[in-house]
């Protein structure tokens, strides 16, 4: 039996842009849909159910910001932004409403593609460090299920990304080890600086993370800044049974 191609929906107002990379992508193995706006973005991903957004800024009707913002409230399928802005805190803001990446335009195309495949590469494997058998983990007053990637917060359950979630089970599995944030951009996103010079990508994820974990975000107890070094995770408890 074939397998199922994995399916990206590519939303661009440029037409050119839209054309450019459905043939690109369908080229290498993709299943590809497109929308030309930010209204029909989000009618295609909800007939078509893809595995990764290529998603536009700036877009009439609903900009990509609006898009991610509403998406963000139903899935947290894969979001990579395109975005011509050059102003680094317009490039953040999409990180800030929850996509997982961006690439500023005018981009390569196959600097998109070896983006995509680690996005999609990342959200099929998972951390090859030791985790319980039970796929259960503990710490402080979160419990993070593995196997569900899943986490709670007390009785509530907290709704991450997907590349939020990962960059929360690499901390907390190596509890009490520093890493760079080249490190983190390696080991979580799949590439290297060198691949992306912007380290404030995961500066900007681990500020979600400590807003939606921490008691006092200003004051993490969780998730700290190891200065000079980059991140750490500590207050680890043994698992409960």
């Amino acid at each position: 039996m074939e397998s199922r191609k994995e399916k990206i929906l590519v939303v661009d107002d440029e037409s050119s842009i839209r054309r450019i990379l459905e043939t690109r992508l369908s080229m290498i193995g993709y299943d590809v849909v497109t929308a030309g706006d930010g209204e029909e973005a989000l009618v295609t991903f909800r007939s078509s159910s893809p595995d990764l957004i290529v998603l536009d800024v700036m877009m009439p009707l609903l900009d990509g910001y609006g898009v991610c913002q509403e998406l963000r409230k139903e899935t947290d399928v894969p979001i990579i932004m395109l975005t011509a802005l050059t102003d680094v805190a317009d490039r953040i803001t999409g990180l800030e409403l929850g996509a997982d990446d961006y690439v500023t335009k005018p981009f390569s195309p196959k600097e998109l593609e070896s983006r995509i495949r680690c996005v999609l590469r990342r959200r099929a494997s998972r951390t090859s460090a030791a985790i319980p058998s039970s796929g259960i983990m503990y710490v402080s007053n979160i419990k993070i299920d593995t196997y569900k990637r899943q986490v709670h917060k007390g009785d509530e359950r907290i709704k991450l990304t997907g590349v939020e979630y990962s960059l929360l089970e690499l901390l907390v599995i190596h509890s009490g080890k520093s890493f760079s944030r080249g490190e983190i951009l390696q080991r979580v996103w799949g590439y290297t600086c060198e691949q992306h010079a912007d380290s404030r990508v995961v500066d900007v994820h681990i500020s979600r993370l400590r807003g939606k974990l921490e008691d006092d975000p200003n004051n993490p107890e969780l998730i700290l800044t190891a200065r000079g070094a980059g991140y750490l995770f500590q207050r680890i408890t043994e698992p409960e049974h």
